[in-house]
């Protein structure tokens, strides 16, 4: 059954367990990381439309601050749909039809319940966590319209991410990057329209977002209800699986912790910048959203590395796990390195592009010295997670990530920054603790790996041999 739904959508899968490993590990990635830069483009959209068009720099201060609290109640349902993915890759490997089918259609119905309760509760509690998060007078009361309006969007945002990780989990990630091409363009005009033509600031860039997500989800669904391949969704069953659910959230769980946990770390760093003033938020928004392109590059390599591991460990091949690991770790090194240097190069351009005023520019530059020469660092530490999830290990990668990130952070922000009593300083010093979390996480993963998921793959592998 599996090799006649192949062939029905075999020219957008990638058979992940046959083959030279690198030339598929590139073809997976390039789509994804385009894919990556188009989502990218919906905030670049909306800070540099708002950061060029709206009068003064708060409305730019209030769209590029709600990042890391959209980011804390997002990523823990998120995570769910990186189990998905894990689970309906390995059940692709193993050539294993009704778990796929059954992993799937369980994805995409708590896709669509998690979206409404997500986008409920970020609706209804919007400006209270913007208010723990120190958002200054000027800023709040536009950060609540904008994340208000972003919240009414989840339930598509949700649809699209399962949906595309799904298609992912079979290696097709080229449709999705079709998909947010198209949702894209449509973001960029309804930002200028929006935002020029009818002079709203922090209220359009919020709607075109929606809308956009809204155009992504739709086109998403509907090539998965189209599709005569293993990933054709059938609405009758549309259903929870328990044995699929519990997989998923055995993986994803943990996944979707850390995403918010770092969010948490990353909450306390944006009201550490809060208390620095709305010029230093601007530049730190610019700044992060310019970053942004290098990590969605760097990604596109931990996404490759869960799902080749996934795919072959749920066929066996256990060898073809490691080398995966090794080819990632070597192309995210490259282009952590290549792109960082390359865009802090011509930080103050690209900042420019964003906004105008200097002090936002001198402000960016200062994270992006920082930041920019070190982010091969990040990319490493998220290799390894891809490959210890892609094994079966989530748990483990959530607690060292824990501790490297987010308590290092913390413990950071409490001691070593709030000694800081000249604002230059403390913003270079509160900068820091990324590139030495991002180095101390990647080595506990490593030696994790090393002690544990290598011991465990060579007992499976083992014991598998004594079976032939």
């Amino acid at each position: 059954m599996l090799r006649s739904l192949q062939k029905r959508g075999k020219r957008y899968e990638i058979d992940m367990t046959e083959g030279p490993l690198l030339p598929k590990i590139i073809a997976f990635s390039v789509p994804l990381i385009l894919t990556g830069i188009l989502q990218l483009l919906y905030n670049a959209a909306d800070v540099i439309v708002v950061g060029r068009f709206a009068d003064g720099h708060e409305p730019l201060a209030a769209v590029s601050s709600t990042g890391s609290l959209i980011n804390l109640l997002v990523n823990l349902f998120m995570g769910l749909s990186v189990g998905a993915s894990v689970v309906i890759a390995r059940c692709y490997g193993a050539r294993d039809v009704v778990g796929m089918r059954k992993a799937e259609h369980t994805g995409m119905t708590l896709a669509l319940f998690m979206g409404i309760g997500v986008g409920i509760f970020g609706f209804l509690m919007a400006r209270p966590l913007l208010e723990m998060m120190g958002s200054p007078a000027d800023v709040i009361d536009k950060a609540t319209i904008y994340v208000k309006i972003y919240f009414l969007g989840m339930p598509a945002n949700m649809l699209y991410n399962f949906g595309a990780a799904t298609l992912r989990a079979v290696g097709d990630t080229r449709r999705p990057m079709i998909y947010l091409m198209i949702s894209g363009l449509v973001n960029v005009l309804l930002n200028l329209l929006l935002v020029i033509a009818f002079h709203l600031d922090v209220e359009g860039v919020a709607i075109a977002t929606v809308a956009s997500q809204v155009i992504s989800a739709a086109l998403v669904l509907m090539c998965l209800f189209r599709t005569r391949g293993v990933t054709q969704l059938v609405l009758s069953e549309c259903r929870v699986d328990w044995k699929s659910a519990r997989q998923m959230i055995r993986i994803g769980l943990p996944a979707g912790l850390q995403g918010s946990l770092f969010s948490i770390s990353n909450v306390m760093i944006q009201s550490s910048i809060n208390s620095l003033g709305s010029v230093v938020m601007a530049g730190n928004g610019v700044a992060c959203n310019i970053e942004g392109f290098v990590y969605v590059a760097m990604n596109a390599q931990h996404q490759a590395d869960m799902t080749f591991a996934s795919q072959n460990y749920g066929a066996g091949k256990y060898d073809r796990v490691k080398k995966t690991m090794w080819y990632c770790l070597g192309t995210v090194t490259v282009i952590g390195l290549s792109m960082g240097l390359l865009i802090l190069l011509f930080g103050s351009q690209l900042m420019g592009l964003y906004n105008s005023d200097p002090d936002v520019i001198a402000a960016g530059l200062v994270r992006m010295s920082v930041i920019l020469p070190t982010y091969f660092l990040c990319g490493l530490m998220d290799v390894m997670v891809g490959q210890l999830r892609g094994i079966g290990y989530s748990i483990m990668p959530m607690i060292v990530s824990l501790v490297g990130v987010c308590v290092y952070r913390i413990i950071w922000i409490l001691t070593i920054f709030a000694a800081q009593t000249e604002p230059d300083a403390a913003q270079h010093v509160l900068y820091m603790s990324y590139p030495i979390s991002w180095g101390m996480t990647f080595a506990a993963h490593m030696m994790c790996y090393q002690l544990i998921a290598k011991k465990k793959l060579k007992q499976v592998s083992g014991a598998r041999r004594q079976n032939d």
